[in-house]
């Protein structure tokens, strides 16, 4: 059996409403995709209606280079490829923005699934993407009404129709909390839960770290963030400890590792003896680096060289 082979060519092509047989292999997730898949019996429930009836309803895709990107229809990719089936329909989309592509992944998700229905991590996205001022309200609500149709062919929606409407400003936390029915402060929240590495948002989803104590790391850096993910794994992170955490910080978020323990685990903790503090004359160092070098950078550098030393010394 030869499997079809991506031609760029015809794909620019065809309308952007014909629906195609994609290969399941020329198909790949949507690069920022921040929804969690169907499993258990949700899956098995779409692999058995698929083997039965196929997939009724096209997939949404855009063209990458090697073969497509999904937008809408992870699930049913995702169970297709379960199912035995070796191509999906697919409706390819050419010529799409970030922002309208992302549009599109959102706008799907919140039409299958409510918002309340979403984990934390994915209520958040949601709304950090909506209150961004890239969601023009024209394009959206068009993509809405395309989604609607697809789901529903029947549908009837008059051409002037405003679908979820939120008022005559997209981008303030009012309107995009009475959108998906929850206080401004709560937008204000979700946005900083954003903000958090994968790894916290994942403690957030399961409860282990509350919303707001989120919120107070979420003005860490990355590096931070990952220092305090790892503490987690061992010890709560509460509301008290990440305000400490935040007050340490410097301007950039950055907290060095001694601290961050010191401050999880307590200055006198086993796990944590507190050295002797050593005083370095400025001379010592700063003629190893450029003038205008960040105390972060200058701090990183010199573990790194007694790491090095250490390791090759003893």
């Amino acid at each position: 059996m030869n499997t079809p082979q991506f031609d760029l060519g015809a794909m620019l092509s065809a309308p952007q409403t014909a629906i195609q047989q994609i290969p399941c292999d020329q198909l790949k997730p949507y690069h920022n995709h921040k929804f969690e898949l169907y499993s258990g019996e949700r899956l098995e429930d779409m692999v058995a209606s698929i083997k039965e009836n196929g997939v009724l309803s096209p997939i949404i895709v855009q063209p990458i280079e090697g073969g497509y990107e999904i937008l809408i229809g992870h699930n049913r990719w995702n169970a297709s490829k379960l199912a035995g089936l070796p191509t999906v329909p697919a409706i390819v989309k050419t010529g799409l923005t970030e922002d309208e592509a992302e549009m599109y992944v959102i706008e799907s998700n919140l039409i299958q699934r409510s918002f309340s229905d979403l984990k934390i991590s994915e209520q958040a996205a949601v709304v950090a993407s909506r209150h961004s001022k890239m969601f023009s309200p024209g394009k959206r609500n068009d993509i809405i009404r395309e989604l609607t149709l697809l789901e529903n062919p029947n549908a009837e929606i008059s051409g002037d129709t405003t679908l979820n409407p939120v008022g005559s400003k997209l981008d303030t936390s009012e309107s995009v909390g009475k959108e998906y029915g929850v206080s401004k402060g709560s937008v204000v929240r979700l946005i900083r839960i954003n903000k958090l590495i994968d790894e916290l948002k994942a403690l957030v989803d399961s409860g282990d770290i509350a919303i707001r104590t989120g919120v107070e790391l979420s003005f860490l850096s990355e590096d931070t963030q990952a220092v305090v993910a790892e503490c987690a794994v061992e010890d709560k992170i509460d509301y008290k400890i990440a305000k400490m955490l935040r007050a340490s910080a410097e301007s950039d978020g950055y907290i060095d590792r001694y601290t961050v323990h010191s401050i999880i685990y307590g200055d006198d903790s086993e796990q944590t003896p507190k050295p002797k503090s050593v005083k370095i004359s400025n001379y010592a160092y700063t003629k190893y680096f450029a003038e205008g070098t960040k105390p972060k950078e200058i701090t990183e550098t010199i573990e790194k060289a007694l790491e090095f030393y250490f390791k090759n010394n003893t």
